[in-house]
Formats: structure tokens, sequence, C-alpha cells
């Protein structure tokens, strides 16, 4: 098993846990919220805002990895509203690039730092 605490570009772990961890053929990665990497403060503004600064902090986790969307095979994202649902929609599809991996959407009471979105994954190691 492999720890990845410190991929380039990414937020550093506000808390007791890795980035992601790898096990076997799989990569496991921790939720991110709108962290900016540089600063360590959550990017304002509205939901997609914050989507597309979420995705590309599991982009920098997935590069530290050598891996990219392509890879991924779960995920599941946690908002704080579902009223939300479509325009994350909108950014996810964007971002991943007709890449439709498993998923689930779960609406939470809040996020860590306010955040309004989370997401976290699950990463095929093999192409």
């Amino acid at each position: 098993m492999r720890y990845i605490t410190d991929a380039p570009n990414a937020p550093k772990a506000i808390g007791p846990y890795s980035q992601a961890v790898v096990c076997g053929d799989f990569a496991f990665l921790s939720g991110q919220v709108s962290l900016d990497a540089e600063t360590g403060q959550l990017v304002g503004g509205d939901i997609k805002v914050q989507t597309r600064q979420v995705l590309k902090n599991l982009s920098a986790v997935l590069a530290a990895l050598g891996l990219n969307f392509s890879n991924v095979v779960k995920s599941t994202i946690f908002l704080t509203d579902l009223g939300n649902f479509s325009a994350v929609n909108d950014i996810y599809s964007e971002a991943l690039a007709g890449v439709k991996p498993a998923r689930a959407t779960v609406q939470v009471a809040g996020l860590p730092k306010g955040a309004a979105v989370e997401i976290e994954m699950i990463a095929w190691l093999r192409s």
C-alpha cells in the first residue's frame, strides 16, 4: 500500500488523512473541496467556480499518480444543496470530457470550511 500525502499542485490535507492511497490496482482519492493549493483558502464564488476548483485539485492528485480522469471508475459527490445538482453536472461533465464513471451524489448538512461541494474518486491504475 502506498500513501500519497503531498501531490504537487494540490492542497495539503486539512486533517489526518492522505490525499490518496494506492492499494492493488486502485487509487482511492480523498474528497477534495474548493481549496486553493497555494493559499490553503477556500475558493469562493458560485457552485460552478467551486466545482471547477475541486476538479482541478482532483486532477492534480491524479497527475501525481501518473493518471487522469480517464482512469476514474467511481466518484462520489457531496453537495450541501441538491438544487446545485444540475450546475455541478455541467462542470463535472465538461471536466471529465466523455468519461462516465459510476457515481453517487449525496446531500449533506455541511462540508469542511463551509464548502458547497466535495468530490472523492476511485481510479484504476491501468489504462
